[in-house]
Order: C-alpha cells, then sequence, then structure tokens
C-alpha cells in the first residue's frame, strides 16, 4: 500500500474538500482542501531569510541598546531555535507558534536586547490562525505578553542585566497592540482563505451538477430514439418470422422497415454522439422537431397503428427545446401504444392556445398484457422533459377506455406567430 504524506495540520473551521474537476491555480494562501505535495514542504527559504533578517536585526539592536546584555551563543541559539520552528508552520502550527513563543520569552528573560525578535512569534501566529487554530494562537500571544509583563516588571531585580529597571507600561501598550494587529490580519486572511475555499466547492458543484444534468439529457435523447426505433423493429420482426414462409413478400416489406427504422436510429444516436465528441459546435443536422411528425405516424403504421393528427389554434414559431420536446413526448407516447396497448388506432392532437403548446395523445385500449421489453422510464423521462421547461404531463386511463397522455408546455409570450 503507497504510504501517504501527512497533510497540512486543521485544527477546526469547515472543510472545503473540493471534487470533480482540478484545483485552481495555487495563491500564496491555500485552501484547506489543497492537501498535497506542495502543501506539505517545509518552507526552506522563507525561514531562512526570516533567520538571517532577525540575527542581523538584533545585532544591530544590541548596538542600539548598550544596557542589555550583550548577545552570545545562548541568544544566537534562542534566535535560530525561534526561527527554525517555523519549518514545521503548515503541518503542525501550534507546536511552531508555541515553541516561538517560549524562545522569545526566554530570550527576553536572559535580558538580552529588543529587536526583530518577535518577528518568529508574528509568523507562527499568521500561520496558526490561517490553519484554524485560532484559540491556540490567542493563546501564545497571551502567554508571550504576559510573560514580558512579568519579566519587565516584577522579575527584572533578578534577571539579568544587572540594575536594570522596570520597562515603561507604554511599551506594554504597544506589545499589547502589536499582537491585536497580528491576530487582525491572520482572522482577515483566514477568513479570505475559506470565502476561495467555498468558492472553489461551489464552481466545482455547478460543474458537477451541469455533468449530471448533461448525462441526463443524452440518457433520455437515447431512450427516446432507440425506445421507438428498436419498438418498430420489434414488431416487424414478429411480423416477419410470422409471415416468412406464408407470404414472402410481406416478410419483406417488414424486414425494409426494420431496415429504415435501424438506419434513422443509427443517425439519430450518431447525432447525439457528436456533441460530445465536439463540445461547444453546432450539430450537423437539425434536431427533431413537429414537423416531422408525419414522419411519426409514417413509423407508426408500419408497426400496424394507425394514427390520426390534428392541429388547432395557430401555429407559432416554437423555440428549439420546446419543440424538440413536443416531438419527443408525442414519439414516447406511441411507443408506448405499440408496446403496451392492444388499440390499432390512435390520436394525436396538438393545439396552440395561447400561451402554452397543448399534446394529447389517446388510445383505445385495452392494454395487451405482454412483455415488451420496455426499461419503465418512458413516462419519468416525459415528466423530466416538461418540467425542464416548467410544463406538466398528465398520463393515465380514461373512464371510457383506453389510455391518454396529455403534456403542456409553456411558451415563451413574445414567441413569433407565422403569418
Amino acid at each position: 500500500m503507497e504510504k501517504q504524506s501527512p497533510g497540512p495540520a486543521r485544527c477546526g473551521g469547515p472543510s472545503w474538500r473540493q471534487e470533480g474537476p482540478p484545483p485552481l491555480p495555487r495563491r500564496w494562501v491555500r485552501g484547506p482542501g489543497d492537501e498535497d505535495a506542495r502543501a506539505v514542504r517545509l518552507p526552506w527559504p522563507s525561514t531562512a531569510a526570516l533567520t538571517v533578517f532577525v540575527l542581523a536585526g538584533s545585532h544591530f539592536a544590541a548596538h542600539v541598546q548598550t544596557g542589555r546584555a550583550p548577545l552570545d551563543a545562548f541568544a544566537h541559539g534562542l534566535l535560530v531555535a525561534g526561527c527554525g520552528v517555523l519549518l514545521v508552520r503548515r503541518r503542525h502550527p501550534v507546536v511552531a507558534v508555541f515553541a516561538a513563543s517560549a524562545a522569545v520569552m526566554v530570550y527576553l528573560g536572559a535580558g538580552y536586547p529588543y529587536g526583530p525578535v518577535f518577528l518568529p512569534v508574528m509568523v507562527g501566529c499568521f500561520a496558526a490562525v490561517v490553519a484554524g487554530c485560532r484559540r491556540q494562537a490567542w493563546a501564545a500571544i497571551a502567554m508571550l505578553w504576559l510573560g514580558h509583563l512579568l519579566v519587565a516588571h516584577w522579575l527584572y531585580r533578578w534577571l539579568p542585566p544587572a540594575g536594570d529597571g522596570a520597562a515603561p507600561w507604554g511599551q506594554e501598550l504597544g506589545i499589547a497592540a502589536w499582537a491585536v494587529a497580528i491576530i487582525a490580519v491572520a482572522e482577515v486572511v483566514r477568513v479570505r482563505r475559506e470565502q476561495w475555499a467555498r468558492e472553489r466547492a461551489g464552481r466545482a458543484a455547478a460543474a458537477k451538477r451541469r455533468a449530471d444534468e448533461e448525462r441526463l439529457r443524452i440518457a433520455r435523447e437515447l431512450h427516446d430514439v432507440l425506445a421507438h426505433s428498436i419498438s418498430v423493429i420489434n414488431v416487424q420482426a414478429g411480423v416477419g418470422l410470422a409471415l416468412l414462409d406464408s407470404d414472402p413478400e410481406q416478410a419483406r416489406t417488414a424486414l425494409t422497415t426494420i431496415k429504415s427504422a435501424s438506419k434513422e436510429a443509427l443517425g439519430e444516436v450518431r447525432q447525439v454522439l457528436e456533441t460530445l465528441r465536439a463540445r461547444g459546435e453546432a450539430p450537423r443536422s437539425p434536431a427533431p422537431g413537429l414537423d416531422r411528425l408525419p414522419e411519426l405516424v409514417e413509423q407508426a403504421a408500419s408497426a400496424g397503428l394507425t394514427v390520426e393528427t390534428t392541429t388547432t389554434g395557430r401555429r407559432g414559431t416554437l423555440p428549439p427545446g420546446t419543440d424538440l420536446a413536443a416531438f419527443r413526448i408525442v414519439q414516447e407516447a406511441l411507443t408506448n401504444v405499440v408496446r403496451h396497448s392492444a388499440a390499432r388506432t390512435a390520436r394525436v392532437e396538438v393545439a396552440y392556445e395561447r400561451g402554452a403548446l397543448v399534446l394529447r395523445v389517446d388510445d383505445e385500449g385495452p392494454a395487451s398484457g405482454g412483455d415488451a421489453g420496455g426499461s419503465g422510464n418512458g413516462l419519468i423521462g416525459m415528466r423530466e422533459r416538461a418540467a425542464a421547461l416548467g410544463g406538466t404531463i398528465d398520463a393515465g386511463p380514461v373512464p371510457a377506455g383506453g389510455f391518454r397522455v396529455t403534456a403542456r408546455l409553456p411558451l415563451a409570450a413574445e414567441a413569433k406567430e407565422d403569418a
């Protein structure tokens, strides 16, 4: 089993884990979900630069603050230790901030000069707050401030350098303001980082939702194309087998119908799949619409079903999505008649009403009761198509016998009407 590197420490707060698309390019502040090798590398360059700066600044402060203890090997060790512990600030931010605070406390207690010695604590506190370890960072800062208060105002008599006096109280206010400023900046960065993480998670969820919707659309389209054509093929194959010996000419006609239906199905399947292979490109052939209703009637007739069609109202120019949905709903309804009904006659009514297109498909029944090999998703697919356009589907038996499917699809008020 492959051993994984430990990720950055998490002390609390929401975890926004990104799934689906690849993560966005890295920023200087990483989100909580970016747990890869780059997020857990030891920050050698920044820590080395900080160490050099602290050592140089402390030597400069030693020349200015002549009343403090001179820098010796122990002082240099404390400075290097306070900076070096920041190497683990990404994996263990709490350890880093407390260790840096402890090193600075010992440094000040030993009477060494002030200077950039507080910078390691600033960096450690910043890393802890951004990682979500807010309380621990506050506790480390409070420990350092209280320790300095104790050393500078009560223990200075027994600590080096000799003859040192109490620190002014104004200095304590300055240190407190410095600590509050560090925490405030770190909190702002933490909030901004979580906002970035939420945005990334939202974009990933939106991309996944679009992909799911596209898969559902393609599955629905393939189901409608194949269900209708294979139903016709199934019926004609049965006719051909039954008449192969007694009426070869009629069997030939059935085989011709099978060939035509399968060719049309292959063409429509190819059109659907082309939209996957060439994303963003226009399809090579127009999507089917109600202008192809005579083709459905002809295919149903080849399966032994007589279809009567009527159109009422003033026909308007339908939006492409509505036109395709109307065609597929009528296609699926006629397919269900061929599969599940013993009726040999069906009626299709297309009504252009004010603000809506109403489709009604009736058959006189009764149900055939045979296994037609359907998937059971036909009515579900019709309802999904209608719901996607804000419409409705009503399907069920009628009191006089038979089965009725009624679809109501809303039309935009500004749809143009044919003259």
